[in-house]
């Protein structure tokens, strides 16, 4: 999608919005950005079946200059494994049942990195992830292969997922065999209660639940429960962006209860996590919504590459095994520039 307006929204209403792709940050309460759709271009694999390319068009055209590298922040990393151990304090004196802390990693970067070639080499590694490229002077320019849904609204049908646990996955595991270990089982089913409280709290009681089931994504594994809506047969054509109020920032990336997690993070964390486990997506194209949340990214600064990722903690996590889990979250990413 190319655009040249740019729009700063405090909450995005999927059934009024103008067509484009929205760009949220972690935080709630900050602006959300809205690139209103000029051109839309469809492609399948490698050829455009839809839409018409200029024709002093040229991808290879695409040069590092042409898009917008933010300085680097002063945030230090944190000792994670410590984090983690205050996690667990937190949760043992009940202040709240699941927190999700995260950490970054700063790694140099040559000044002729192949920016596209990067994209199209994470397209192809994850054929079932949202794999995004966004680059703007509002949000500096980010990449990442989500594999979270968040909200989709299509033909009177709205989905959200419960995606979390997480495993080490090689080409040799047989999906239907994986056993998970009572921290992971618990810590998705915290996630899928928070989405049934998130339908209690509308009074909605007629949705279909699927799951949970084993998925890859990538280099790991997690536990999927589907959730589907009639909005048609329940008579709620605003379920869409209800629910994205609602879920956004969801238990999968924040903690339960929200409030007192969010403000541990926000606390704790030493860093602003920005648009890294916000919400990304296309909005009001031809019909359909589909947000994901921003996981399983990056962001090009002007002298060094930027990873994030993040680990759910429970009263059963251990905090090696937590940082162990962001590495390999994090190699997702750092594979491509190897």
């Amino acid at each position: 999608m190319i655009t040249r307006e740019i729009l700063l929204e405090k909450e995005i209403n999927l059934e009024g919005s103008h067509s484009g792709f929205v760009f949220a940050p972690f935080d709630p309460t900050h602006q959300k950005v809205n690139f209103v759709a000029d051109m839309l271009y469809k492609f399948r694999d490698g050829n455009l079946i839809e839409g018409s390319l200029p024709k002093d068009f040229q991808s290879s055209g695409l040069q590092k200059e042409a898009f917008y590298f933010q300085q680097h922040t002063l945030a230090k990393p944190i000792d994670y494994e410590s984090l983690v151990k205050e996690c667990i304090l937190k949760i043992e004196s009940g202040v709240f049942e699941k927190v999700v802390p995260s950490r970054f990693e700063d790694v140099p970067c040559h000044s002729n990195i192949d920016l596209i070639g990067a994209f199209n080499k994470l397209c192809s590694q994850h054929p079932q992830a949202f794999v995004s490229f966004v680059s703007s002077p509002q949000t500096g320019t980010w990449m990442g292969a989500t594999p979270e849904l968040l909200v989709s609204v299509s033909q009177n049908k709205f989905k959200t997922i419960a995606l979390a646990g997480t495993l080490p996955y090689t080409p040799d595991i047989n999906l239907k065999t994986v056993a998970w270990t009572q921290k992971e089982i618990e810590e998705q089913a915290l996630v899928s209660r928070y989405i049934i409280s998130c339908f209690k709290k509308i009074r909605l009681r007629e949705y279909e639940e699927h799951g949970p089931k084993t998925i890859v994504a990538g280099n790991v594994m997690h536990l999927k429960t589907e959730f589907e809506v009639d909005m048609q047969a329940t008579n709620f054509p605003q379920l869409g962006s209800v629910m994205l109020k609602l879920l956004h920032p969801t238990s999968a990336v924040c903690g339960m209860p929200l409030e007192p997690a969010l403000e541990f993070l926000q606390l704790q964390e030493g860093y602003p996590r920005q648009f890294y486990s916000g919400y990304l997506g296309p909005v009001n194209i031809q019909g359909q919504s589909c947000i994901y949340v921003n996981l399983r990214c990056m962001q090009f600064l002007t002298d060094r590459l930027r990873f994030y990722a993040g680990a759910g903690v429970t009263i059963d996590s251990i905090p090696r095994e937590e940082f162990t889990e962001t590495a390999m979250k994090m190699d997702n990413l750092k594979k491509l520039f190897n």
